[in-house]
């Protein structure tokens, strides 16, 4: 009887003591990101029309953002913030296709990599060329070594990763083009098609996906491509898991940007909708489905409870599509909210209380001192300007007001974003605009003129920071 006492307390310590230790774990890290979905384009913000019951639950587990900003109003600006912490003109990225991610840059998987996990990149990379021998989406081509930066020289152990855009479905392929009367204004007249005819009489998109260092992936690339970039991720998850070491990856769809192709099922989701309703929805839905894949899986194995899951999008609905961007100015290329202001959520079970609605101004770059934070890393170079902020009091304890304020700088484009106004410039800097975005979300009336102090005051926060910008673009911060 003495000895079933002790077996069972010895038991019960080990269980207790697994507990501990479990719960101790680090977090597993997963920043998802999608491309040109408007803040409108999802049912956690009140969209009707598409279908995305999988980002709805997580969201309505996890914190949605009502106030959550893409750093940049195109992609490439917003995924350099997303891996520093810092505005992309700093590092030379001032638009798509223009610079590349720089080795002197500290970025998160850097980071967490230094502390045990698997770093992994998946989908949309276009923060640089990914090969130097061939011609290969926009700005690859042999011999030009000028904008070469592949994940692997960016703290990533693997990845899968095209440069730049491709097909919401058989990505390696150019669609076929339909009529005007099934949608030809949707730019660049692309479409979806089915039933392809022999492969081999396809026409090649341009574009690749790349594995490693002049190592291109050829299998496994038909079909929806949200599925096709979950395929790579699944199996990265697993390979950590088995290997008992926490993960950290970003998933980056390609998902809703043109050329837009869905299939046929799930076009019919969108039947009695136009046909260019059609192809944006279902690509939308088809990745939601992937989503819900994803977290699925992280079930299964026991991770979905201590994986923390950011979910954003890179920037405003593209022009001329039927994307939304909810209640707020303008789309894409734009730093009127519309072009900034996304959807966004993040889940984490054990570690940010689920339920919550937040209207707190955050930004992609509060992603690194956030992650940081949480993980108690320090940041190895306490001169580096930072812009973004960590969000964990914000998540924690409901910190509500957001002191420093967010910059946009776009095209000679500025923007200013405090906690309540923002001050922006369309034109070089000669006039500005004011909003009060809590009374005015929409920024229909221009209140500079009644509000002239803080204008000023603003305008030269504002010009301060961009000759921040200006000095670490020229490389005084390495």
């Amino acid at each position: 009887m003495k000895t079933t006492a002790i077996t069972l307390l010895t038991i019960l310590c080990s269980f207790s003591m697994n507990a501990q230790k479990n719960s101790n774990a680090k977090p597993n890290v997963i920043l998802i990101m999608c491309d040109d979905l408007g803040w409108g384009d999802v049912g956690f913000n009140g969209n009707e029309k598409i279908q995305t019951p999988n980002l709805d639950k997580l969201a309505s587990n996890g914190t949605v953002f009502t106030r959550f900003y893409a750093a940049g109003s195109v992609c490439s600006p917003t995924r350099a913030s997303c891996l520093t912490g810092r505005n992309s003109n700093r590092i030379g990225i001032p638009t798509a296709n223009s610079g590349h991610m720089k080795p002197e840059e500290i970025t998160i998987p850097e980071l967490l990599r230094d502390e045990g996990y698997a770093t992994g990149h998946f989908g949309k990379w276009h923060l640089g060329t990914l090969t130097t021998k061939i011609k290969d989406a926009n700005r690859g081509k042999p011999g030009d070594t000028s904008h070469y930066s592949i994940p692997a020289a960016n703290g990533y152990d693997t990845y899968f990763v095209s440069e730049s855009k491709v097909p919401t479905y058989d990505p390696m392929i150019v669609p076929e083009k339909f009529d005007k009367e099934r949608g030809e204004s949707l730019r660049y007249g692309w479409a979806a098609y089915e039933g392809k005819s022999d492969p081999r009489r396809m026409k090649s998109y341009g574009t690749n996906y790349w594995i490693g260092e002049e190592v291109r992936e050829d299998e496994n690339l038909d079909g929806d491509d949200s599925r096709v970039i979950m395929d790579r991720v699944i199996p990265f998850i697993k390979n950590a898991s088995d290997a008992g070491k926490p993960f950290y990856s970003t998933i980056w769809f390609h998902t809703p940007h043109l050329p837009l192709v869905a299939s046929e099922e799930y076009r019919n989701k969108y039947r009695n909708l136009s046909y260019q309703e059609q192809l944006l929805y279902a690509s939308i839905t088809m990745m939601d489905q992937q989503v819900g894949r994803l977290w699925d899986y992280l079930e299964s194995i026991g991770k979905a409870d201590n994986t923390m899951l950011w979910f954003c999008s890179d920037n405003g609905p593209e022009v001329g599509t039927p994307g939304s961007s909810g209640p707020f100015r303008e789309r894409k290329r734009s730093l009127y909210e519309g072009g900034v202001r996304v959807p966004a959520f993040v889940i984490w079970p054990n570690g940010i209380k689920g339920n919550q609605i937040i209207d707190f101004p955050a930004v992609t770059s509060d992603y690194l001192p956030t992650i940081n934070d949480f993980l108690k890393i320090t940041y190895p170079d306490k001169d580096r300007p930072i812009d973004g902020i960590s969000l964990k009091k914000v998540l924690i304890s409901g910190k509500r007001k957001r002191k420093e304020a967010i910059g946009f700088l776009f095209h000679k484009r500025m923007a200013w974003v405090t906690d309540r106004y923002k001050l922006i410039s369309t034109d070089s800097g000669k006039t500005y605009e004011l909003y009060d975005l809590i009374q005015d979300k929409s920024e229909t009336k221009n209140i500079a003129s009644s509000n002239q102090k803080l204008t000023v005051r603003m305008k030269s926060e504002l010009l301060e920071w961009v000759e921040s910008c200006k000095r670490s673009e020229k490389g005084g911060d390495y």
